[in-house]
């Protein structure tokens, strides 16, 4: 009787055993056909398959938020020109995963103090020939980053083609703007059957079907090591596939496929991901690129400028010009002024230098206007090929130190080309060496730049104000496009759209006083160039003038009130320990929106002013008050209207 016990007991046990050697081979299975990365916060998920077709050897992510799968399939790989990394790959192991903790302070911006934690793996992969491709993957709390490794350590390769493309649910709608060099064109939303096929730059927003989850497709740490690219939908409508530039990007100077030299990194690609307001906040892209290599920055001050291009096309071939402008900048307490092309054709009362001289007697900084020149741009606007070299950049920076200028606007580069991002990249560095600003204009989209160079300060690469000298039709169509763009272009670096204009250029406006106020406060940039003429600043009444004088143009917070792409957009920002809340509104009739000020902390009240809207779109009006955490307000809009509060602890 004992020993059937211990029999029985026996075979039990055995198969106890069994089960669970079971159970462990086809976790290590699973294991092997997905391997889950989480972010921080649990929320973010981001898994490695397999393709399950045959023995491709090819690979693609899938992305989740909370329990939904926002992005099902995110095809990888590259191909060089001795051989391909997409298919036939042999996994090899995943790396330890471990934790990205970052801080650092940017000089400007929607946030001063980043803070930035993600989870990473290298997922390290061979192809039949014995060649090594790692692929490393961040889940961040507010997004996802990958990117490529050639880990050998020598070797000069052309990378022939890059095969990550984004596959999109039909259903999810997205906001993309077709790809053009200066990235000018508008926006256009699309979802189910209207989604239309086309290159597009970035970077391009896109809302699931399940409304919680916004995300933003973007790139980010392009150094000279590679070209820009865009996402092209051409062969497959609902597949976003990286491209390079095209060949006639350029004049057709310079190659479209870039060189590498091993070992090499590719730029992050990266996705913010979350709420919209989430979306709206994230400085993913800062955070993945490279820190700061400008150690002393105390010369690096962000600012106001006025500017007079958009009310005078020629206007600084006028001295008079020129010198009614800095006039207006020292009455409007903004520390810049910009010289715009044809400086070095001044005349009527003086010349450029006598116009610097005249610009220093009232306590500004002049900005100056370069043509990026070259091959790879047509425009023959002066100055012209004063930058293309190092030598002629030492020439003129010295020069231009020598007049006290304290920075340069540099236009026209029209390629996204390996060639055309080392010249960007130059400028910077050799601008850097002479303590001088850049902005950046007629340029690609910012991919990070601004915190490894912090005194590049804005770029355009936005279809802005400047649009009302070119186009009738964009004075319809800016209402729309003012509110789509602090959810798409504005999120991923500092955007100069050349704002708050109350006259009319060429063509006029419809948007309201109110919402003109406002887009000094809802387009971030570190250098905000405000295009009206003089005229249509000192006709302001006197808050709306005090206001333009102090608005802050870096940022310590930044805070998705409410809006949506489109529609409309309510932000808050935060310099100190003030507050600036800026709303837009593209509605055809007026509405009514109510204010919360439950950002404001606890026990301390504030003294609000409030610019809105007035009696119709070229009148304000202006009420204070006093808020505090639990107070809330409502305010009526015009259609195509807006509003201004500052708000400062009593």
């Amino acid at each position: 009787m004992k020993s059937e016990l211990l029999l029985s007991r026996l075979q039990t046990y055995v198969k106890s055993l069994w089960v669970m050697f079971l159970t462990v081979g086809l976790l290590s299975s699973a294991a092997a056909q997905q391997a889950t990365l989480t972010s921080p916060n649990g929320k973010i998920k981001i898994a490695l398959h397999p393709v399950q077709t045959g023995t491709t050897g090819a690979w693609y992510l899938s992305v989740a938020c909370g329990q939904q799968e926002i992005i099902p399939n995110i095809s990888l790989g590259l191909t060089r020109n001795d051989q391909d990394f997409s298919q036939q790959l042999k996994f090899l192991k995943a790396g330890k995963p471990r934790l990205v903790q970052d801080t650092y302070t940017a000089l400007h911006g929607k946030r001063s103090a980043c803070t930035n934690t993600a989870n990473e793996v290298s997922y390290s992969f061979v192809n039949p020939t014995g060649a090594a491709l790692n692929l490393v993957v961040r889940a961040y709390n507010d997004g996802i980053a990958f990117r490529y490794e050639f880990p050998e350590k020598s070797g000069s390769y052309t990378v022939t083609d890059e095969l990550t493309a984004y596959t999109i649910p039909n259903e999810t709608t997205r906001w993309l703007e077709k790809w053009n060099p200066p990235n000018e064109l508008l926006y256009s939303v699309m979802s189910d059957t209207s989604v239309q096929k086309g290159e597009w730059g970035y970077p391009g927003l896109f809302k699931s079907k399940h409304d919680s989850c916004w995300f933003l497709l973007h790139e980010a740490d392009l150094n000279g090591s590679y070209c820009g690219t865009k996402l092209s939908n051409l062969t497959n409508a609902a597949t976003y596939k990286l491209t390079f530039p095209n060949p006639a990007d350029g004049n057709g100077h310079g190659a479209s496929q870039p060189v590498i030299q091993l070992p090499w990194q590719s730029p992050w690609r990266v996705i913010i991901l979350g709420s919209l307001a989430d979306v709206v906040a994230s400085t993913l892209v800062d955070d993945v690129s490279a820190p700061a290599v400008v150690k002393e920055t105390d010369w690096i001050k962000p600012g106001i400028a006025s500017w007079n291009y958009w009310s005078s096309n020629h206007g600084t071939m006028d001295y008079k010009i020129v010198c009614a402008f800095a006039d207006l900048a020292a009455a409007m307490n903004w520390p810049y002024t910009l010289l715009d092309w044809e400086w070095d054709a001044m005349g009527n009362g003086g010349k450029l230098e006598d116009a610097i001289r005249y610009i220093h007697s009232k306590g500004l900084k002049p900005l100056m206007w370069y043509n990026s020149g070259g091959p790879h741009t047509s425009v023959s606007s002066t100055p012209r090929n004063r930058l293309l070299t190092h030598e002629s950049r030492v020439k003129e920076f010295t020069w231009l130190k020598q007049l006290g200028v304290a920075g340069i606007k540099v236009d026209f580069f029209e390629s996204e080309k390996q060639e055309m991002i080392q010249y960007y990249l130059d400028i910077l560095k050799d601008a850097a060496d002479f303590k001088i600003l850049v902005y950046f204009h007629g340029c690609l989209v910012p991919r990070g730049w601004s915190r490894t160079y912090p005194h590049l300060l804005t770029y355009e690469a936005v279809r802005g104000a400047e649009w009302y000298n070119y186009d009738p039709a964009f004075t319809t169509a800016a209402p729309i496009h003012n509110t789509i763009l602090p959810f798409t272009r504005n999120v991923v670096g500092a955007m100069d759209y050349t704002p708050v204009t109350f006259t009319n250029s060429q063509f006029p406006h419809i948007t309201s006083y109110g919402h003109e106020l406002a887009l000094s406060i809802v387009f971030e940039s570190g250098m905000l160039h405000m295009a009206d003429r003089p005229d249509g600043y000192e006709q302001l009444p006197d808050a709306a003038k005090s206001f333009l004088k102090n608005v802050p143009v870096a940022w310590d917070d930044t805070r998705l009130l409410d809006g949506y792409p489109g529609k409309n957009m309510i932000l808050a920002r935060r310099k100190g320990s003030s507050w600036y809340i800026g709303a837009i509104s593209a509605a055809l009739g007026e509405e009514t929106k109510a204010i919360p000020f439950n950002f404001l902390p606890e026990g301390v009240k504030y003294r609000l002013t409030l610019i809105t809207d007035g009696a119709h779109d070229k009148v304000l009006s202006t009420r204070y008050e006093v808020v505090d955490k639990s107070s809330t307000i409502d305010v009526k809009l015009l259609r195509r209207g807006g509003f201004v509060a500052e708000i400062h602890p009593l």
